[in-house]
C-alpha cells in the first residue's frame, strides 16, 4: 500500500514547489502533487515542510554515528576518512535504522603527516584499535598503487591530505609532494573517481588546485580570502565543503548553544553532548568572520557549496561537532555567512547529490529514493526550523522523532 504525505510545503532539493502532496510506494517516491488514491495511507503534514533526506558532505563515521545521523534526518553521510569492508557497506545499505554511507576509505597521507598527529587524543577510538593502521605514500608510484588499492576496495571517491599542521597545533607536519599528489589525482581520474582535498590554508588550497582536485573537504581558515583565490576556485569548477562549525571549533568555539537546544539535547547521549560542548581550539588566533566572508565570496562567485560537519568520534578535544545535529548547525552558519535558507538547504540536498553522482537521492521527484524529512515550520525561510523534526523516511521506512 502506498503512503501519501499531504498538506506539506515541498522543497525538492532545489526549490519550493507548488505541490502539497508527495506519494511513496515501497522504497521510492511515486508522485509529487497528485491526489492520493483511495486505498493510500495518509500522513497529514499539518502545514509543515517536506525535505529530501539530508546529506552530510564530510564525516568520519561509525555505526553509532550513522544511527545518530538518521535521528536528525541525515539519511546519507559522505565519509572522508575511515574504513568499511564491502560486506559492512552492503549491510549498512540495507539497514533502514541508520543513515546510508559513501566513503573515500583511507586518504592519501604522508608518512607521519596529518591526521597522525591527532591519533593520540582518540584513546579507544583510534584506528589501530580497530584492527587496521593508516598507510601512507611517499612517491608517485606509491600514490598510483594506493589509489588502485582503494578503488579495488570499493572507494566511491579519493581523499588527499594537504596539511602542514599550521592551524592544527602541529606546525611542520610532513606533506605529500606535489609530484606525488599529481600522480595520485591523475590515477583517480583515470579510474573514474573524483578527488577531494583536505586543505585548511590558502597555500594548501592553491596546491590542491594545481594538482587538479575536484572538490574541497574544508575551506581555508588561515587568512581572509583574496579575489585571486576565489577566482581560482571558481575557474576550476570545484566544489567546497566549508565545514564552518568545525572551523569555529578549531578557533576555540563550541557547539554548547546547540547542545542546550531541547530538540538536540533529548536526542543525543551524554558523551555526544559533552563532545558538542567541546572544542579543538588549535588556532585561537583565527578570525571566524573571515571564514564566513570567504564562504560568502564563494557563493557570490557561483561556486557549489556543500554542507558538511567533519563529525567523527565522541571525544571533547575533537569536539564542537557531532553526527546529525551539527549538520543543522552548519545550515545556520551558512545562512549567517549570507546564503539564503533555500541555498543552505540545497547545500545539504541537491548539490551534494549532483556533485557526488547520487542520482537516486537529494531530491523529491518521482523515481527518487524515498529518503525524506518532515519538519514543523518553514526552514526555507527560517533555517532553524530544520531541527523541528517530526518524521524521517529512509527508503520509505518511517521513523517518528522522539
Amino acid at each position: 500500500m502506498s503512503t501519501y504525505i499531504t498538506n506539506v510545503r515541498v522543497f525538492d532539493g532545489e526549490h519550493v514547489l507548488d505541490a502539497r502532496t508527495v506519494g511513496i510506494d515501497g522504497t521510492e517516491i511515486v508522485s509529487v502533487g497528485q491526489q492520493p488514491p483511495q486505498d493510500a495511507e495518509l500522513v497529514d503534514g499539518q502545514g509543515g515542510t517536506l525535505l529530501p533526506g539530508l546529506i552530510d558532505g564530510h564525516v568520519h563515521t561509525s555505526l553509532e554515528g550513522l544511527r545518530l545521523a538518521l535521528a536528525f534526518g541525515v539519511t546519507t553521510e559522505l565519509e572522508m576518512q575511515g574504513y568499511w569492508t564491502p560486506e559492512q557497506r552492503a549491510q549498512i545499505g540495507a539497514d533502514d535504522e541508520i543513515a546510508d554511507v559513501r566513503s573515500a576509505l583511507l586518504a592519501l597521507m604522508a608518512p607521519g603527516g596529518h591526521p597522525s598527529e591527532l591519533m593520540g587524543d582518540l584513546g579507544d577510538h583510534a584506528p589501530d584499535s580497530g584492527g587496521w593502521t593508516m598507510p601512507s605514500v611517499s612517491t608517485p608510484q606509491e600514490a598510483v598503487a594506493y589509489v588502485n588499492a582503494r578503488v579495488a576496495e570499493g572507494a566511491d571517491y579519493i581523499k588527499v591530505m594537504i596539511e602542514d599542521g599550521a592551524v592544527m597545533g602541529h606546525p611542520g607536519l610532513p606533506m605529500i609532494s606535489t609530484e606525488t599528489l599529481k600522480a595520485g589525482v591523475a590515477e583517480a581520474h583515470r579510474l573514474g573517481k573524483q578527488v577531494i582535498a583536505h586543505a585548511l590554508t590558502v597555500a594548501a588550497t592553491q596546491q590542491a588546485l594545481d594538482v587538479g582536485v575536484d572538490g574541497f573537504a574544508h575551506l581555508f581558515i588561515d587568512q581572509a580570502h583574496t579575489p585571486q583565490i576565489i577566482a581560482a576556485i571558481a575557474d576550476a569548477g570545484v566544489f567546497v565543503t566549508p565545514c564552518l562549525a568545525v572551523s569555529a571549533s578549531v578557533m576555540g568555539g563550541t557547539g554548547a548553544v546547540l547542545a542546550e537546544d531541547p530538540r538536540v539535547e533529548r536526542r543525543l547521549p551524554e558523551p555526544w553532548l559533552e563532545t558538542l560542548r567541546g572544542t579543538f581550539n588549535t588556532f585561537p588566533d583565527g578570525r571566524f568572520e573571515d571564514v564566513l566572508g570567504s564562504a560568502a565570496a564563494l557563493r557570490d562567485a557561483g561556486v557549489d557549496i556543500i554542507a558538511g560537519t567533519d563529525s567523527s568520534v565522541p571525544v571533547p578535544s575533537h569536539g564542537g561537532v557531532v553526527h546529525g545535529a551539527s549538520l543543522h548547525h552548519e545550515l545556520q552558519l551558512l545562512v549567517r555567512a549570507g546564503l539564503s535558507p533555500q541555498e543552505a538547504l540545497r547545500a545539504a540536498t541537491g548539490t551534494p547529490a549532483r556533485r557526488f553522482g547520487l542520482t537516486d537521492r537529494g531530491r523529491i521527484a518521482p523515481g527518487a529514493r524515498a529518503d525524506l524529512l518532515l519538519v514543523d515550520g518553514d526552514p526555507t525561510t527560517r533555517i532553524g526550523d530544520s531541527l523541528s523534526i517530526r518524521t524521517i523516511w529512509r527508503r520509505g521506512t518511517a521513523t517518528a522523532a522522539h
